[in-house]
This record gives C-alpha cells, structure tokens and sequence, in this order.
C-alpha cells in the first residue's frame, strides 16, 4: 500500500524526500510540462492518468492508500479532480498549498483576477516581462503595444507566436542578485506573475520593489477543495501516520 504525492513543485519534492527518509512507502506523479524535471526521491510516475477514468485506475492498480496532493496552486483542474475522486472511492486525501505571497512596503502590486487583464495596466512601448510560463501566453495576444519576454524552464519548441515578444530560458532557482540584474539588462517596466507562494520564487518580486518596476499579480483562481494544510511540517505530520 502506496501513498500518492500528486508533485510538481519544490514542496512536493521535499514531501517526497520526507517519504524516503522516513521508511513512508510512497510514489509520486509529475503531468509532464517540464521536459527534464529534477529526480524525486520515490518512484515517479511521468505524464499524468489519462483523465479521470485512467486516475481511479492508477489509484486501483497501484493499491495506493492515501493521496497528498502538492501540485501548483493553480492547477485547480488537476485538484479538484483528485479530490473527487479520492471522496468518491473512500481514500483519504489531503491538499498541501503553500500561502500565497502578500504585498510589503515599497512593493508596487496590482491584483488581477485573469491574465487578459494585464493589458489595462501596461502602457505603450512597455518591457513586460512574463514570469507566468508558457500555457498562459494564448492570454497575452492583447499585448501588442509592448515588449513581451516570456521566461520558460524547457527551449521552445516554436518560434514565439508574435512579432513583439521573444522567449527566455532558465531554470530556476535564481537569486535576488540574479533577477536584479536580469531585470536592470532587460530594462524591465512591468513583470507580470501568478501568486504562486513560496520563498524561492519570491526573488523576482524582491527584485522587483528593489528596482521599482510594477507588478501585475494573478490571483489564484476558487478552489473548493478541502481540506488542506498550509505548513509543510503539518504535511509531514500528515505523511507520518502512514509509516510502514
């Protein structure tokens, strides 16, 4: 019997690794948006279930007894599918989500609900740059007024679908010393970004206020799901009862 860690994230690879260091039988998925994700500490599962019927499948063949979901806070679709799913076959589940970032003094935020908005913040001729990945550039097409660069972790695959923009590749972590320099050669005016949480991609923000540069912060979309801890020590708390 298997507990499930639905990864993609630094905080599921470090669940993972709790896993491993505590004698936790334990197996992770990954969907497959980065092409060479960093090696997880338990068995790992590449390209996602095949929708939900493949999800109760896998969840069946694997005799997986608990599910802690740790994917991105904004894969909703993803969560809210594992969630009723475990409800409805009687598997305890759990949602790990790390606090969403809040706005300190000297920061310059504006709170958006979508993507598609950012286009009334950002003036013409503006350098934005997109720190929100490559699955929502289809909601820039409105930003032909500006500069768009668009940082990915994988090299496209395709040229960049306008005349206006180019793309970026890096791997992150990246320090503040990093983004701070990146932004200031890049002479950055506005960096739009979806409020993922999380200490080590808070740098760019930090970057940021330092230079003054305006941010267009994408909230998280509803989720109804519940439960879920917001502490990664309570997520390991959590683990813990499944112990071998």
């Amino acid at each position: 019997m298997t507990v499930l860690i639905l990864a993609g994230t630094g905080d599921a690879r470090q669940l993972a690794q709790f896993c491993a260091d505590h004698n936790i039988a334990a197996c992770a998925s990954l969907a497959g948006a980065t092409r060479q994700p960093k090696q997880l500490a338990v068995p790992t599962y590449h390209g996602g279930f095949g929708g939900s019927d493949g999800f109760r499948t896998f969840l069946q063949r694997h005799a997986i007894r608990a599910v802690l979901d740790a994917t991105h806070p904004f894969a909703r679709k993803i969560t809210q599918r594992s969630y009723d799913i475990t409800r409805e076959i009687g598997l305890p589940y759990m949602r790990f989500e790390r606090p969403a970032w809040q706005p300190g003094a000297g920061d310059h935020w504006i709170s958006l609900p979508d993507e598609t908005e950012a286009a009334g913040h950002i003036a013409p001729g503006a350098v934005v740059f997109l720190a929100t990945g490559r699955q929502s550039l289809p909601k820039f097409a409105n930003l032909a007024h500006a500069q768009l660069i668009c940082r990915q972790i994988d090299p496209p695959e395709r040229a960049f679908p306008w005349p206006n923009g180019e793309y970026l590749i890096g791997r992150p972590p990246f320090s503040l010393a990093d983004e701070e320099a990146l932004f200031r050669r890049l002479k950055v005016d506005v960096l739009v970004v979806k409020n993922a949480g999380g200490a080590a991609s808070r740098m760019k923000l930090d970057a940021a206020r330092i230079l003054g540069i305006k941010v267009l912060m994408i909230a998280r979309p509803a989720c109804r799901v519940a439960p879920y801890l917001s502490e990664r020590s309570l997520a390991e708390a959590w683990l813990a009862q499944w112990t071998s």
